[in-house]
């Protein structure tokens, strides 16, 4: 069948969910922190751990252990595959700390490469871009757009 939709939401959240059939969890967490105590039920779960950082932006000025890498987004993009090419039609929730950079470039990412909806599109236009570049270079010639700031 195929990923039918993808949704972004902070780590509280995550930690949060009830019990949704048919849901796999990509959770990011920050290098060192503890990993996100997220329910026994979700069985198809992708654990990373990356900082929310750009390499080479004023906050992480040379590509420093921690930094988001194309290792990360390969295993990113197989799990999605795998998930996309099951028998059987599935969500895919994506959490980080904030739920708000990290977790909506990796949503953005599978929402484009297998044409599920992406019902909060809108609230991603603060999505990482390295790591939505790192993750896009892996699949040439998909266009992925960060929406535009939301009005106030």
């Amino acid at each position: 069948m195929a990923i039918e939709e993808v949704f972004f939401v902070s780590r509280h959240a995550a930690e949060a969910l009830m019990f949704y059939p048919d849901t796999a969890i990509i959770s990011i967490t920050d290098p060192g922190k503890r990993l996100a105590a997220l329910p026994v039920w979700f069985r198809q779960v992708l654990r990373l751990s990356f900082y929310d950082a750009v390499p080479g932006d004023e906050f992480i000025p040379i590509p420093v252990p921690g930094c988001f890498d194309y290792a990360m987004a390969k295993d990113i993009h197989d799990f999605i595959v795998s998930l996309h090419l099951a028998p059987h039609s599935c969500r895919i929730i994506v959490h980080c700390e904030e739920g708000v950079s990290r977790s909506a470039a990796v949503a953005l990412f599978t929402a484009a490469s297998t044409g599920a909806r992406l019902p909060d599109r809108a609230k991603a236009y603060r999505a990482n871009p390295w790591v939505l570049d790192t993750l896009a270079a892996l699949v040439p010639g998909l266009d992925i757009e960060i929406p535009p700031p939301l009005a106030d």
